[in-house]
């Protein structure tokens, strides 16, 4: 069989992750203006906070209700991920950063937390053996040299010994992003709601704990609202993605932050037009249109898989419903695939985790 399955070509999980990277990008000036005078653990704290509430009214006010039994809740057996995922993305990866921070420029800490993009991409690839050709190399480095352009400052970079603790800080997410892939295929506001619900907690510890000044009311509000659609649909945006594309190719599309971020800084902050931002431009339009027209193209094999995720009946779900299992498309179930072996495109999705 080598038709190209309905649901491969129409995955939308270039959409998702682009538009996951761009919500973040443009939360980025907009932080920096709330907490200009805000200590930066209260300020994470207040972004992560808003992000989990956000989504939990979401997740169990009536709208989310409704739509709640489209996606498949996380499952007993997904506790270990999702608590490694908490641990490394919503814990240690914010403390390592803020406390790395204190010793490190601006600029070189820009610099460093374009790391996290090529930790997810590494890991990804050497760990999880993700496919990668010389393409998608290409287009992965071009993305993430545009993003280097954009936090270099061309005049000085002093890397301090917080240097190493945001470093460090990008492995956690490097690797946070790679476990958030082992569960891509359960809810992802629920996995989103409990990460910025952890992530908030931690921090807002943190900083009261090292007696930082409250926030205002005004405060609180703007940076609940702007966490909420920064980090918390962005990040229920980035986890579709990575049902559907896997960490690697996720990971370069959400490099393109940056670039949303340095666009929406120029009205709002008066900043001049640099050639920099145009050289980034191009390199990034340039890894991007790299990764939307690869064609992978191969015969696979399929093993039999029994899981849990929100689908519709398309080439790979061709099985029986139980008297108790929904109606109407798409929606979830546990569902049994049997082996089969075929060629079409693909990407790394939860059905093409496969070797080469």
């Amino acid at each position: 069989m080598t038709q190209q399955p309905e649901s491969t070509q129409r995955s939308g999980g270039p959409t998702f992750a682009l538009a996951a990277a761009a919500l973040f990008g443009v939360s980025t000036p907009f932080a920096k203006l709330i907490g200009e005078d805000l200590n930066a653990f209260l300020l994470a704290g207040l972004l992560y906070l808003g992000s989990g509430l956000g989504l939990a009214v979401w997740r169990y006010g009536s709208r989310g209700a409704a739509e709640a039994p489209r996606e498949a809740a996380l499952q007993r057996t997904d506790v270990p991920w999702m608590a490694a995922v908490v641990l490394f993305g919503g814990v240690l990866g914010p403390a390592l950063l803020m406390f790395g921070l204190q010793s490190t420029s601006g600029s070189a800490a820009s610099l460093l937390l374009n790391l996290e993009s090529l930790a997810t991409m590494l890991i990804a690839w050497v760990v999880y053996r993700e496919s990668v050709d010389f393409r998608l190399f290409l287009g992965a480095m071009a993305i993430l040299v545009g993003a280097v352009l954009l936090s270099w400052d061309f005049v000085s970079i002093s890397l301090a010994g917080g240097a190493l603790l945001i470093a460090a800080a990008c492995a956690c997410w490097g690797i946070d992003n790679n476990l958030t892939r082992k569960i891509s295929g359960s809810d992802p506001v629920q996995i989103a709601m409990i990460k910025g619900l952890a992530a908030g907690t931690t921090n807002t510890i943190l900083g009261l704990a090292i007696g930082a000044a409250g926030p205002t009311l005004p405060q609180i509000a703007a940076a609940g609202a702007l966490g909420f659609v920064g980090y918390g649909i962005s990040l229920v945006f980035f986890v579709r993605a990575l049902r559907h594309l896997g960490a690697a190719r996720t990971g370069a599309y959400f490099s393109t932050a940056p670039f949303v971020g340095a666009v929406i800084a120029i009205p709002l902050f008066q900043e001049p037009l640099s050639i920099a931002l145009l050289a980034a431009t191009a390199l990034m339009a340039l890894g991007v249109w790299l990764h939307l027209t690869e064609n992978h193209d191969h015969w696979h094999e399929h093993e039999e898989l029994t899981h849990d995720h929100a689908h519709v009946h398309d080439e790979h779900h061709q099985h029986t419903h139980a008297g108790g299992d929904p109606a109407g498309e798409p929606h979830t179930h546990l569902h049994t695939h049997f082996p089969m072996r075929h060629k079409h495109q693909h990407y790394p999705d939860l059905h093409h985790r496969h070797g080469h």
